[in-house]
């Protein structure tokens, strides 16, 4: 039994392993200091980089980060306090039920909801869309830490006459804090690859940008758009590029099990 395990592990990790193989062997080549700090070049002419993917997919997720963090944590200490209510079902299941739905679907809803509105692709839109994403992963880890804080904690607090309010936000929320912050990075791992849903919101921008109401570049637009051309040096900088982003995810991925680490070691503490 043992042994089945281990093989069907092994197998399990088998694509993992082929997929970083490959990123490493073909992007390794473009994956130079001009990929960060040059702009594309035009088609024929050597060289080049994704420096304005990488600063427009920085700023497409600190918006989404401002959308689906404040929304998801307030979600999460909604269900956390009321968790028996009918609304509070209703709501889990809503949550539950927008963690599963296909992300170019909220794509298309945000895209007839603001850039038909507004009338044109922008970097606000493609926030809102990977916020929306965020906002069900960081809404249930909130919850789910939160229920782990020991009921003698919130009511010793209240028993010293401090303010609900105040409760929980410094006394429930800072307890349960390494578990959040362990979901809110999860969830940026999760929503830095999308591709559908700024296919429809940001479109992507081949120069500088830093406004947010116009078209920005994303890493994963341009590593999409680079890998179904038909130019190989292009096609070397969306390997190049896809090795970027599996280091940020696994960057991400690092500081997660850091912060679970430190819940851990602090919840064996009296």
């Amino acid at each position: 039994m043992i042994l089945c395990c281990v093989g069907c592990t092994l197998i399990a990790l088998v694509p993992l392993l082929l997929i970083t193989t490959q990123l490493v062997q073909r992007g390794w080549e473009a994956f130079t200091p001009a990929l960060f700090t040059a702009l594309p070049r035009p088609v024929g002419e050597s060289g080049g980089g994704m420096a304005n993917a990488f600063v427009g997919s920085g700023l497409i997720l600190l918006l989404a980060a401002g959308i689906g963090i404040p929304l998801g944590i307030g979600g999460g200490l909604f269900l956390a306090h009321t968790r028996s209510t009918r609304l509070a079902a209703w709501v889990r299941f809503a949550a539950d039920l927008q963690s599963g739905t296909p992300s170019i679907v909220t794509g298309i809803f945000v895209y007839a909801l603001c850039v038909t509105t507004l009338g044109h692709f922008s970097g606000l839109a493609g926030g809102i869309a990977l916020g929306l994403i965020m906002i069900p992963l960081v809404l249930r880890t909130t919850e789910e830490m939160l229920r782990l804080v020991p009921r003698e904690v919130r009511e010793g607090a209240i028993a010293l006459g401090i303010p609900y309010w105040r409760v929980m936000c410094s006394v429930v929320l800072r307890a349960a804090r390494s578990g959040i912050v362990t979901g809110i990075l999860l969830s940026l791992a999760r929503i830095a690859g999308e591709t559908a849903p700024l296919l429809f919101t940001t479109l992507g921008n081949p120069n500088w940008s830093f406004d947010p109401l116009q078209p920005l570049a994303a890493l994963p637009l341009q590593i999409f758009t680079y890998a179904i051309s038909p130019f190989a040096a292009w096609q070397r900088q969306a390997w190049a590029g896809a090795l970027a982003l599996i280091g940020f995810v696994l960057l991400l991925n690092l500081g997660t099990r850091i912060c679970f680490r430190t819940s851990s070691s602090a919840g064996d503490k009296p």
